[in-house]
């Protein structure tokens, strides 16, 4: 299913610490800021997953099924990426009017890639049949995005961003508040301090009675 990223993708050095993008598919990334090109970046990404995933699909070989599996999830986490680019865009008010068609292009061949791969039933796919499925539902939900009005996908979006906004802004005001960072305390009683009159030393005189002077 699709997992929400709460990530703006032009952000892209917190984005590069995702691991299912290589070195050098960061790298591209980085250079690419128009969404609908970012968006055809990661089609390309997506696609060379599953053909490496057939690849390994016709060599019966000692290890293969945990490679699938890495590669699907890595496919996962790509076309999570694409809708959250779409997003992104959408929240930013970028004119993003030809993502759908070219998001439902290139995601109905590799849905048709996945399903094939399914229908073969490999004899090792219990080994990874749950992230097969997974990329399945994925790309199926992301292609459902596709179909939607824009103008309504806008308003989900933009309350979305809003929600996420106040959730930050509620946790660092609980965490503004006394007790919940000791340091921080600590630190401000420490200033509180310093700002106090010194206090006068203890006497033995009466109110109004002055020290003798010796005159």
């Amino acid at each position: 299913m699709k997992r929400f990223l709460i990530i703006l993708l032009f952000a892209i050095p917190a984005f590069a610490q995702k691991d299912f993008l290589t070195g050098t598919e960061v790298d591209q990334v980085r250079e690419v800021q128009e969404p609908v090109a970012r968006i055809k970046l990661y089609l390309i990404f997506a696609r060379q997953r599953l053909d490496q995933m057939q690849s390994l699909m016709v060599k019966d070989r000692a290890g293969r099924s945990g490679e699938i599996r890495q590669l699907l999830e890595d496919y996962t986490g790509i076309i999570d990426a694409i809708d959250t680019i779409s997003d992104d865009a959408l929240a930013r008010k970028i004119d993003v009017t030809t993502a759908p068609a070219t998001i439902a292009d290139g995601e109905k061949k590799l849905l048709d890639q996945l399903q094939k791969i399914q229908a073969s039933a490999p004899h090792d796919l219990e080994m990874y049949d749950f992230e097969l499925k997974e990329a399945i539902a994925t790309t199926s939900d992301s292609m459902d995005l596709t179909k939607a009005d824009l103008a309504a996908r806008v308003r989900e979006v933009t309350t979305k961003v809003e929600k996420e906004k106040k959730q930050v802004a509620d946790v660092n005001a609980a965490e503004r508040k006394p007790g919940a960072d000791p340091a921080a305390d600590r630190a401000q009683a420490a200033a509180d301090d310093a700002t106090k009159p010194a206090r006068q030393a203890p006497t033995l005189y009466r109110p109004g009675e002055k020290p003798d002077t010796g005159n």
